[in-house]
């Protein structure tokens, strides 16, 4: 789904050739430093390389509008914002922004099982600890029924059994709605347990 062709950014990246296809979960993994964030947001369109081609479904991405490419392929970031209100108003702001139709209580209190998030609707989401604070953020990217979830160390503040737990369902959700999922990630064990396919990034370069 994704190609890359060429790509310089900046002294971060320096990519020849990369395809990461739409039908596997790939882990990108790699040193802090390395670039994997900055290779999540070049697909993203967060920002554009200096150099070379990114194509997404074999369309070059610079001719992809911003907007509709970012309806199509969503990015969670290593640190996700949380708004002020409950539960129930950030899972939903996601969708309100996108210009999506809502969803019902019922949606949202599944996508909150799903993540392990055990807390009401109405509750603040300003008490939750930094790791409820994730799995909601998770939950909100989910909702929006992207083609493509670009998440960026999605568990960093899990522990091990939650992270398993939560990877293992997000996985088998975006595998039953038939999505593709790219996941930067630090943890060996995620991307042992549930990739199909590494990618390492090492000084910039994909690392064969």
């Amino acid at each position: 789904m994704f190609k890359i062709v060429e790509l310089k950014y900046k002294n971060i990246l320096d990519i020849d050739y990369l395809e990461i296809q739409g039908n596997k979960i790939t882990c990108i993994v790699g040193e802090s430093g390395s670039g994997k964030t900055t290779l999540l947001k070049l697909l993203n369109k967060l920002i554009s390389p200096d150099k070379g081609e990114i194509y997404f479904k074999g369309r070059a991405l610079k001719d992809w509008d911003t907007i509709e490419i970012r309806r199509k392929v969503t990015m969670l970031p290593q640190n996700p914002i949380i708004f002020n209100g409950n539960i129930r108003d950030n899972l939903l702001i996601g969708l309100k922004f996108s210009e999506k139709p809502l969803v019902k209580d019922e949606k949202l209190k599944e996508i909150l099982e799903l993540v392990s998030l055990k807390k009401e609707l109405d509750e603040s989401a300003q008490n939750l600890s930094g790791g409820e604070k994730q799995r909601l953020a998770i939950g909100r990217i989910l909702l929006l029924d992207s083609d493509v979830y670009l998440l960026d160390e999605p568990t960093s503040a899990l522990d091990e059994g939650t992270e398993e737990k939560v990877m293992k369902a997000v996985i088998e959700y975006i595998k039953r709605k038939n999505k593709m999922l790219v996941v930067v990630t630090h943890s060996k064990k995620i991307a042992s347990n549930f990739s199909e396919r590494v990618v390492e990034i090492f000084d910039g370069k994909v690392k064969l």
